[in-house]
């Protein structure tokens, strides 16, 4: 499943990834030590000192991919991604920052999650790993790799994410409240509630 999170909780189709730069010219070199203090000043609170929130409606972004970060920072600001929280937050940072965050993040370790369902867990294993195909539902792995850890620059990681994000972000998507990924939007139309709820258990202990 080609989520989000949040998020955080996905590979978004409506913007660009990154913020273009002219011909010839490349983006600074992020500088770790000012993204740890921007975070603190700006993130914490929410996300948990090191990137791992103990609050299960708000995603876990540690070790996330930076390049999916900066592109969920940027759909914030941009209102592709609707979030009155997140829409604020997100004014606040310059591109520097942003890519400063989001390079400090990816380099904090993940803490582990746990499934708590083992029937549901067995159901969202089958649909990460094989999908639905009498119901046209792919499964998870392509994009999401069978450990979570997703694909650079594409695809986030999922491993351990809060299974009340996940189920929250995949509601969203369903009903079309988040509508920055053309893909998920199509993958969460077609499962049901207890579906949804199998592949976040499942989700959040992957490690």
């Amino acid at each position: 499943m080609k989520l989000l999170a949040s998020l955080l909780t996905a590979a978004a189709l409506a913007a660009p990834a990154l913020p273009a730069f002219a011909a010839g010219e490349t983006p600074a070199k992020p500088d770790l030590v000012k993204g740890q203090a921007s975070y603190e000043a700006v993130c914490a609170a929410c996300h948990g000192a090191d990137g791992n929130s103990s609050i299960v409606v708000n995603p876990k972004l540690a070790q996330q991919h930076p390049e999916y970060l900066v592109k969920q920072l940027h759909d914030f600001k941009a209102d592709h991604r609707v979030d009155p929280v997140m829409k604020g937050f997100s004014m606040m940072l310059s591109d520097e920052e942003m890519n400063n965050i989001s390079a400090w993040l990816a380099k904090q370790p993940a803490k582990t999650g746990y499934a708590t369902d083992k029937e549901l867990v067995q159901l969202g294993e089958r649909i990460y790993r094989g999908g639905i195909a009498e119901r046209n539902i792919a499964s998870c792995v392509g994009c999401h790799s069978p450990n979570g850890a997703g694909i650079p620059a594409q695809y986030p990681r999922l491993s351990g994410q809060h299974a009340d994000y996940t189920v929250k972000q995949l509601n969203a998507f369903r009903d079309g409240s988040r509508k920055n990924s053309n893909q998920m939007v199509d993958v969460a139309a077609k499962l049901n509630d207890r579906e949804i709820k199998a592949v976040a258990d499942y989700i959040a202990g992957l490690r």
